[in-house]
């Protein structure tokens, strides 16, 4: 008797409808609150408006493989080969948007687990620290420009002091600068960089500067503060 070991791999567990209707709509409130504080705080290049839309699909589609997966032993590691042949082919190329991704996982991780009260208290309050560090951040910055530099010629695009030259030239009329992404190829070389500006007058000096050096090629700036939100 002290050497038989009953385990029953096969036992399922009921799904309480009730408490999966309650996780599923205070899921659909908080990635709600998620996606708002992204439009609002988010400071991607991205359309912050259709990516935030996928919030509510994950934060649903989460709660139920967690609230279904959990009810059986053989769901669970069928899950595991499932998730095994899943390609994602859109690249996340910001990391903010991943960090608000996660935030989504984890609420549904929390409630499909029916850690409902935790995982509110827990989600609001990353919300909130957020928000802090946004509106901290805010006050030091007194302006906040994305530069955006391509080209075309292909003689630009070999030489290897092109993106060294413009770095160069950003430092020397502002200063504070940060390199956000660099795309380059044979046919294109494209750089967004973040300025913290003091006045427009530094402005018109980087583009009279760049422009004299690199007269092919294209400058773009986009206030952040102006970039839609809401």
């Amino acid at each position: 008797m002290g050497n038989q070991l009953n385990f029953n791999s096969n036992v399922d567990l009921d799904l309480d409808l009730t408490l999966l209707i309650i996780n599923l709509t205070i899921g659909v409130i908080i990635s709600l609150l998620i996606r708002f504080h992204y439009r609002k705080f988010g400071s991607t290049l991205t359309n912050r408006d259709d990516f935030s839309n996928v919030f509510p699909f994950i934060t649903l589609t989460t709660i139920l493989i967690i609230s279904v997966v959990k009810s059986s032993l053989a769901l669970s590691l069928g899950l595991v080969g499932a998730l095994s042949i899943v390609r994602f082919r859109t690249p996340i190329k910001e990391p903010e948007e991943l960090a608000y991704l996660f935030i989504c996982i984890a609420a549904g991780l929390g409630y499909g687990a029916n850690q409902t009260v935790a995982t509110t208290v827990a989600v609001v309050l990353i919300l909130v620290f957020i928000s802090i560090i946004k509106f901290r951040k805010a006050k030091i910055t007194e302006k906040n420009i994305y530069l955006t530099i391509e080209t075309n010629d292909k003689i630009d695009i070999k030489s290897s002091d092109l993106s060294k030259s413009i770095n160069k030239i950003l430092k020397d009329e502002n200063g504070n600068y940060d390199l956000k992404r660099l795309d380059i190829t044979e046919d294109i070389f494209q750089a967004t960089y973040i300025l913290n500006l003091k006045d427009l007058d530094t402005l018109d000096n980087i583009v009279k500067v760049l422009q004299s050096k690199h007269p092919k090629i294209k400058i773009n700036f986009i206030d952040q503060n102006q970039v839609p939100s809401i």
